[in-house]
């Protein structure tokens, strides 16, 4: 039954989002505005209601009073795909750092571009963090927060890959507040896995912490301690909760 509810997902989820992104190459011609609110507003809801309504995938939100619509980061922990497509619906019109490969990706890569990602070349230096700070900085002045997957890359439940200190370069040089965000969607929308597991996944929303009047050592290690030890507490309550998902933690 997990099999058939997962190619089920998989067949509504995936045909959405190409329809999605080939109606946002047509989109993108008009003013970006308009490209968002397709994304945000029509085809992310209709392509997560199908990861609900077939999957059992339902979503939680805790502390949403910790959500700053503007002039703000956030550093979210990354485990799944699911972050990357669902975290607009929580913050709407937030736009993401990524990897700049992924920009070339026919369909989807384009469609972030319209939409407005701010791709990175994790191998340029300088000159690439230079970038990113000014791209950051126009998408923040037209009142659009950003998120960073400060660790890089995706994560296995239960283990990091160390944080990187693009995050802090960002809120040092535009003064601005960093909201972390623990979750526990590797537990149920695995990396590189086709199936989909019914359960909640729960994305929670840390209070903000400032890089004032700290060395570089100790906000990058209360950030880290913040958002790990969340998703440790989230990764407990979800195996008591469903233990089939022991089995996606770290031994």
């Amino acid at each position: 039954m997990l099999i058939i509810r997962s190619l089920i997902t998989n067949i509504f989820f995936f045909t959405t989002m190409m329809i999605g992104c080939t109606i946002q190459l047509f989109l993108g011609l008009f003013p970006q505005k308009v490209t968002i609110y397709f994304w945000d507003k029509i085809m992310m809801p209709i392509a997560l209601f199908w990861v609900h309504f077939f999957a059992g995938l339902k979503f939680e939100i805790r502390g949403k009073e910790n959500i700053i619509p503007q002039k703000a980061l956030y550093a979210c922990k990354h485990e799944s795909a699911l972050e990357t497509y669902s975290f607009t619906q929580f913050v709407p019109t937030i736009t993401y750092i990524f990897k700049k490969e992924l920009i070339f990706m026919p369909f989807f890569g384009w469609t972030q571009y319209f939409y407005g990602m701010i791709p990175v070349n994790r191998k340029g230096g300088a000159s690439a963090m230079k970038h990113m700070l000014n791209e950051v900085k126009k998408k923040t002045d037209k009142g659009r927060p950003v998120v960073i997957f400060p660790e890089g890359t995706r994560c296995q439940p239960g283990t990091t890959k160390g944080y990187k200190s693009g995050i802090l370069f960002l809120a040092e040089n535009l003064d601005f507040p960093v909201v972390p965000v623990a979750l526990n969607t590797g537990l149920f929308w695995a990396k590189n896995s086709f199936l989909r597991y019914p359960g909640t996944a729960v994305f929670e929303f840390l209070p903000a912490i400032s890089p004032k009047g700290k060395t570089k050592e100790e906000f990058m290690t209360e950030l880290q301690n913040a958002i790990e030890t969340k998703c440790a507490e989230l990764n407990k309550e979800a195996v008591e909760k469903y233990p089939y998902t022991a089995r996606f933690l770290a031994k």
